[in-house]
């Protein structure tokens, strides 16, 4: 141990290699607080060559590597196991903007930026990075490629598979794959680079990315509508699909139950409560005074129960505050299971019905906590029961999640639409993925990490 500590601090800096417990605590706890690990210690590279050196040096040693991005991971994909010989890299030092080409739409940055500030920096070259999430401030862009983050604007943007041009990589024997180039069209072979998105750090550590940057929008056209039903919200997406095209950048869709605890604990800043909300934004070139016209014109036409329209960008970011304010909100309510799942958009209404019967039978206290992205599928479906019967939740998280999954996958959906597995979802991914997309995966992290040294005991490991 004091040589391997030795050559680690060799190879970084006796500064960047943590070992004592108040410094390496950060780093051992997932952010739902469901995982502790402890490592055999945290190391900190300044760049990548620093990381292909410790790469190198754990393939010698066969020390297994975690890697760790903001330690925003809600699956505990990036929290090391509690056998202390688990070395966490942990990227914030890797930071820096390599390049930014405006004519080109593109910026290469390092993988330790966070996600604001590569927003920033596109804000500031006149461009939009269009990824945006809740923990925007402290989530690093390494972390959102390896777990193909999505967020509030995939309905017209796409995953960071969609927005990523190019990679740098570190594979588990320190070779690095250079794979930044710029280019949107390549068919000179097979595009490799997508093998370590979604990967959670499985098959090579991330150290940079070329990413897609877009005109910044100046019109925006904001609304939070109610309707009757989850099927007059899916409606609704469709008809403004059909009157505006790709100018519609958002569609969040939020249950009763979920309005319901913003106004406890946000009093007085719901406009309305209806059997479901949504918050519908546009946004174009231009001016917002006319996009917003555009927009009440064809509202007008739709015979909807309620609805209100920002008509300032303070009034914007009103309602959006209280849509990003819904996880925090359940969070103060107290424990809930957690559910990300896909589904095809049209499926989402038969879905929550069938669901809440299934639910509903088999635990007569459940309350359904449903929101999240229905234009692109994706609902955060949580659910926990009326106090008393709170306390017991998670005795029963293993039967409620069979009753959820089943229904999800008998709807051609996914239990994982953008936060990974990790080490949460793991034995569930086994039951419902198809096993021959299952060998295939197994099969490139034995050609790529035959020790099996990079980020073991997450979903790619041996069962």
């Amino acid at each position: 141990m004091p040589d391997l500590l030795a050559d680690l601090a060799a190879i970084v800096g006796a500064g960047h290699v943590l070992t004592l417990p108040q410094d390496t605590a950060p780093y051992t706890l997932d952010y739902r607080r469901r995982y502790q690990g402890q490592p055999l210690a945290v190391v900190l590279p300044g760049s990548t060559a620093e990381v292909a050196a410790l790469l190198r040096l754990c393939q010698h040693q066969q020390v297994a590597v975690v890697p760790q991005g903001g330690n925003t991971s809600t699956c505990g994909a990036a929290t090391p196991d509690n056998t202390g010989r688990q070395l966490v890299i942990a990227m914030q030092r890797i930071n820096r903007l390599r390049a930014i080409d405006t004519a080109n739409n593109s910026i290469t940055v390092e993988a330790g930026m966070t996600l604001a500030v590569l927003q920033q920096l596109a804000v500031e070259a006149g461009r939009l990075f269009p990824l945006s999430l809740a923990s925007e401030g402290s989530c690093q862009i390494g972390g959102n490629l390896s777990t193909n983050a999505g967020g509030l604007a995939v309905l017209r943007y796409g995953t960071m598979r969609e927005l990523t041009l190019g990679l740098e990589v570190v594979l588990p024997d320190g070779r690095v794959l250079h794979q930044l180039s710029g280019l949107r069209k390549d068919t000179s072979g097979l595009d490799v680079k997508q093998l370590f998105i979604g990967a959670e750090g499985q098959l090579g550590l991330i150290t940079a990315a070329t990413l897609k940057l877009f005109p910044l929008p100046g019109a925006h056209a904001t609304a939070w509508l109610g309707v009757d039903s989850s099927q007059a919200a899916i409606n609704l997406l469709s008809a403004l699909r059909q009157a505006f095209g790709d100018r519609l950048t958002t569609f969040e869709i939020m249950s009763q139950p979920c309005q319901q605890l913003l106004e406890k604990y946000h009093p007085g800043q719901l406009p309305f409560i209806q059997p479901w909300a949504v918050l519908a934004e546009l946004s174009d070139s231009g001016d917002s005074h006319h996009l917003q016209q555009l927009l009440v014109d064809w509202l007008a036409t739709q015979n909807l129960p309620d609805g209100v329209l920002a008509h300032s960008e303070a009034d914007r970011q009103q309602l959006w505050q209280l849509r990003e304010a819904m996880s925090e909100t359940q969070k103060r309510d107290g424990p809930s299971i957690k559910h990300d799942i896909g589904l095809p958009s049209s499926a989402i209404p038969a879905f929550l019905e069938q669901c809440a019967t299934a639910l509903s039978r088999a635990f007569p206290t459940v309350r359904i906590i449903a929101f999240g992205h229905a234009g692109d599928g994706n609902l955060h479906y949580n659910i926990s029961y009326t106090r008393p019967d709170n306390a017991h939740l998670f005795e029963d998280e293993d039967s409620v999640n069979a009753i959820v999954y089943d229904l999800v996958y008998r709807h051609q959906g996914t239990l994982a639409a953008e936060h990974g597995i990790g080490q949460l979802k793991g034995h569930w991914l086994q039951r419902y993925q198809d096993p021959t997309a299952l060998q295939l995966m197994r099969g490139i992290k034995q050609l790529l990490d035959p020790l099996g040294l990079m980020n073991p005991g997450k979903w790619l490991s041996p069962p």
